[in-house]
């Protein structure tokens, strides 16, 4: 008798997860590894294997044989005829194309392994919009300023590149780590990621959870390259998060770290910028007059944090800087604009990736149990609702006053506890703030404003803060344990996952953490909701749909398994 597996695999390259075979879970754990996660209702989670997702399989070492054996394992039988051959195609094509630097430093050589490989219409088409003329059998050259718009083009072809065209040193830098800090010491996986990135000689983008210490790492990176370097991340808060490491961790002088943000404008052998300082501009029409900052020192090295966030200008500009080493970090690589095939060829493979349910299990991060919140309309409002517009509808279900009470049910429930509520809509946030008598933290909060309530969240002095979407990235409160989600921003993945990474940081005691998503019952915030479950279901996350918020009794919680707590503050974020 041929056993099932938990698995069917179609010709198609999509996989369906059956949720309730006993191999679910080992199953789930294993797919993401060659697959990207596409829908997740509770009875079957659909997969797909694209050429970016074994392409990216490719540069973490595995093959074809070990994905269609694999595969073949999941499904308990053999796969869809031609399956494995197209499969073993797709991922061949990684690293048949090298470029290398000619003799000169403004050419370069693109090589194919075959001659019938640099034959391929795909190949001369894509090589010749980008200047590249066929130089002999196994050989093309052009000019290394099109190295970013050559690698592009030819992976949108489906030809990714492996880029051995090496890098400038950059001006050299006296880093090191403080020897006074015995305290410190880096993690086995934060050790491994950054050597990964000296294994792949200077390009690549690192993958781990929120609160894991992608910090560490980029300084870790930074510490091994001993060259000038340029950080870009999200917002003004993690620019400040970067300088404070980098004072307390390096040998670094003070007047060697700068912040280029819209408060200060330090070009300094370390800087840390803002995305949004390199795409500000006037009007719509002028020039980004900060993109020069790529430009004003000889950097050896480019961090690129919160690499999904990646604004479009900033990839023009990337594509033109690929003789200096860059490195990406991530806490994933889901893009809501498609673009991470971009973010592939321009910054590099991912070099490195561990499961956040890895890390849980072994104390690094929180256990975090997810819950949803069915919260009802009146009926008043679901007379509006009914007769709203698309938009004016998912406004009117995201903003629904009766959060309000339920937010306050669940604050209730977790007296003690550090606990932030999330949401997208100012009105309901200044709602919230009133009622729940906490201060709010909005786009429109002064900096030094905002610093200061979150030294008072993290100090306890303010149990409950209520952000908008400003603390979805890089803010660091390693003792916030619940997250209450009123609001967010239609189905971004990319936002659940930002989100829940503000309750990841390792927790002392029990070392677990608690992640609410508030959502109107019967209207569209439901769908929406569903798609961002996906990026979290995709990490190992289950969600509990709560079918009633008990007033009268007390609320049972089910305790994640979290292997051994450490209760250690994650450094870094």
């Amino acid at each position: 008798m041929i056993n099932k597996g938990p698995c069917l695999v179609r010709r198609d390259r999509t996989v369906l997860l059956d949720c309730s075979h006993p191999e679910f879970e080992p199953a789930r754990d294993r797919l993401p590894m060659f697959a990207e996660l596409v829908k997740s209702p509770p009875l079957y989670h659909t997969y797909r294997i694209t050429p970016l997702s074994l392409w990216n399989a490719a540069a973490l070492g595995a093959s074809a044989d070990g994905i269609t054996e694999c595969l073949g394992q999941l499904s308990g039988h053999g796969l869809p005829s031609g399956l494995a051959e197209e499969m073993k195609l797709l991922m061949s094509r990684y690293g048949r194309l090298t470029l290398h630097s000619a003799d000169g430093a403004e050419r370069l050589l693109l090589r194919g392994d075959s001659v019938e490989l640099l034959n391929e219409p795909e190949v001369g088409t894509a090589a010749a919009a980008c200047g590249f003329q066929r130089t002999g059998p196994l050989e093309m050259t052009g000019n290394a300023a099109h190295r970013g718009m050559l690698k592009q083009e030819l992976a949108r072809a489906g030809y990714p590149v492996l880029d051995s065209a090496g890098y400038h040193q950059g001006e050299a830098l006296d880093i090191s780590w403080k020897k006074a800090d015995d305290s410190f010491a880096l993690r086995d996986y934060q050790r491994e990621a950054a050597e990964r990135f000296e294994t792949f000689c200077g390009s690549g983008i690192i993958v781990l959870p929120c609160g894991a210490g992608k910090t560490i790492v980029g300084l870790a990176v930074l510490e091994a390259s001993r060259c000038e370097t340029l950080i870009l991340t999200s917002n003004a808060t993690s620019v400040r998060q970067w300088t404070e490491e980098l004072k307390m961790r390096s040998n670094l002088a003070p007047e060697s770290v700068g912040e280029y943000t819209g408060e200060r404008r330090q070009v300094r052998p370390v800087t840390v910028a803002t995305y949004q300082m390199l795409t500000h501009r006037v009007a719509k029409g002028d020039g980004f007059k900060h993109m020069g900052l790529f430009n004003e020192r000889n950097w050896g090295l480019i961090i690129y944090d919160e690499v999904h966030l990646l604004p479009a200008p900033v990839f023009r500009a990337t594509a033109e800087i690929q003789a200096t080493r860059r490195l990406g970090l991530t806490a994933t690589l889901v893009r809501e604009d498609g673009r991470e095939g971009d973010v592939f060829s321009l910054i590099g493979p991912k070099i490195y990736d561990c499961p956040w349910k890895t890390l849980e299990r072994r104390g690094w991060i929180a256990a975090v149990q997810c819950l949803e919140v069915p919260v009802p309309m009146e009926p008043e409002l679901k007379k509006r609702y009914l007769y709203g517009t698309a938009k004016e509808k998912f406004r009117l279900a995201s903003v629904n006053p009766a959060k309000t009470e339920m937010a306050a049910k669940i604050i209730k429930a977790h007296k003690g506890a550090s606990i932030l509520v999330i949401g997208q809509y100012l009105d309901q946030l200044a709602e919230l703030a009133a009622i729940l008598e906490a201060p709010v933290i909005t786009g429109k909060t002064p900096q030094q404003e905002r610093v200061k309530l979150y030294n008072a969240f993290n100090e306890g002095v303010v149990p409950v803060l209520i952000v908008s979407k400003v603390a979805n990235f890089a803010v660091n409160l390693p003792d916030a344990s619940v997250a209450i989600e009123v609001s967010g921003a239609y189905g971004s993945r990319q936002e659940e996952a930002q989100r829940l990474g503000r309750v990841l940081r390792p927790k002392r005691g029990d070392n677990r953490a608690y992640f609410y998503t508030l959502v109107t019952e019967d209207s569209r915030e439901q769908e929406f909701a569903l798609r961002r479950r996906l990026f979290l279901t995709e990490q190992g996350y289950g969600y509990t749909v709560m079918p009633k918020f008990g007033e009268e009794s007390e609320m049972e919680f089910e305790d994640p398994k979290c292997g051994n707590p450490r209760g250690e503050e994650a450094s870094g974020s």
